[in-house]
């Protein structure tokens, strides 16, 4: 465990990273931010289960890392000597750390393409599958950091030097191995200068704009105001905000997205206002098996979380019903365009998609 001290930057610790030597994953235990920060290795299957669950790594890329360090870990340490029973106990660890959070494609994207790698290798021996697996796991993790600095790229086209930009939630580098999707542009537009002014939704309820957007654009000198949730209207009318920058949890085939919620309200409030509204999604979030909005699945999290989390003492009646989804599903209507490492899809978005991932395949054969 390792405690914040004066002057400590965030940007200088891995979000989740690999320590083989040890059988280990270790991650900012990000419920601790920004108040301290704490590494903790993951060993066990529950352990990186609870991580999951617990927020204690979130964001989706960083989630799909988790899962595929952690399948890997979790297959070398079986005892199996033959593919099919270690093929059976791989499965079965597997489909234990998908159910950890249902909405977040990038969970099961990871941990499918970890099965694939097994599969490809069938009736091989275990200890080189494992080798395998290793190196696809050590990808998937390049992979993310290759592709929010495209996805930076591709953003950093939409906007221009002195722009204000509203995100919200955290899809900063603390959601992914680095750069982060949402805040991919800001980073490299820091980089050349551009000074964007950026506003920060707190984020209800577990306020990771406040706790983890805010402090880590502070930590790399980033100009950012933090406002309330139901601050983005006054922003907008005022003409500060230029373009809205979000991460996504997953986004259907028709351009519907699913996102921490509150972001349809900054959609529609960005909407009236004539302000773009940008969804930045890695192709791996990106499920064309699911049709529109209606097709997903949104988690519903504990109502301890509105009620006494944060608060010295309960802050809501005792015994009142209390409704709290995970996350709010944006019609791709509110969406002025979908940022992937693969260039930006516009409407209709059942055609741009299914473009992007040709060209993806053309690219790199995935």
């Amino acid at each position: 465990m390792q405690q914040k001290k004066e002057n400590d930057n965030i940007m200088n610790y891995d979000t989740v990273r690999l320590d083989d030597e040890n059988n280990a994953i270790i991650i900012i235990d990000q419920t601790k931010l920004p108040g301290s920060i704490e590494l903790i290795a993951l060993k066990t299957a529950e352990e990186i289960w609870d991580a999951i669950y617990l927020l204690r790594v979130r964001g989706a890329p960083a989630i799909g890392v988790a899962a595929a360090f952690g399948i890997y870990l979790l297959a070398k340490q079986g005892s199996a000597s033959d593919y099919d029973t270690f093929h059976e106990e791989f499965v079965k660890q597997k489909e234990y750390l998908d159910s950890a959070r249902p909405t977040a494609v990038n969970l099961s994207w990871a941990l499918n393409r970890m099965q694939g790698v097994l599969e490809a290798h069938a009736g091989e021996d275990v200890s080189k599958i494992k080798e395998y697996l290793k190196a696809e796991a050590v990808e998937i993790w390049q992979e993310d950091i290759r592709v929010c600095k495209k996805i930076g790229e591709y953003g950093l086209t939409l906007v221009k030097p002195g722009d204000g930009i509203l995100t919200h939630c955290n899809a900063g580098q603390l959601a992914t191995s680095k750069y982060g999707t949402a805040t991919a542009p800001i980073y490299l537009g820091e980089e050349k200068g551009y000074h964007f002014k950026v506003f920060a939704d707190e984020t209800r309820p577990l306020l990771q704009g406040a706790r983890l957007t805010a402090f880590e654009l502070q930590s790399s000198g980033v100009d950012v105001t933090l406002i309330c949730d139901n601050m983005s209207a006054t922003v907008m009318k005022n003409g500060w905000v230029n373009a809205v920058f979000v991460g996504c949890d997953r986004v259907a085939a028709n351009g519907d997205t699913a996102n921490k919620i509150g972001t349809s309200v900054v959609a529609a409030v960005a909407k009236y206002y004539n302000v773009p509204v940008y969804i930045c999604a890695p192709t791996s979030t990106i499920d064309l098996n699911t049709r529109t909005g209606a097709d997903i699945h949104i988690e519903q999290r504990p109502a301890e979380e509105v009620t006494e989390m944060w608060y010295k003492e309960r802050m809501a009646p005792e015994g009142v019903k209390v409704f709290n989804p995970a996350f709010d599903v944006t019609d791709h209507e509110l969406i002025a365009g979908i940022v992937t490492e693969y260039g930006i899809a516009r409407a209709p978005y059942t055609e741009s998609l299914q473009e992007i991932f040709k060209k993806r395949e053309q690219e790199s054969g995935r």
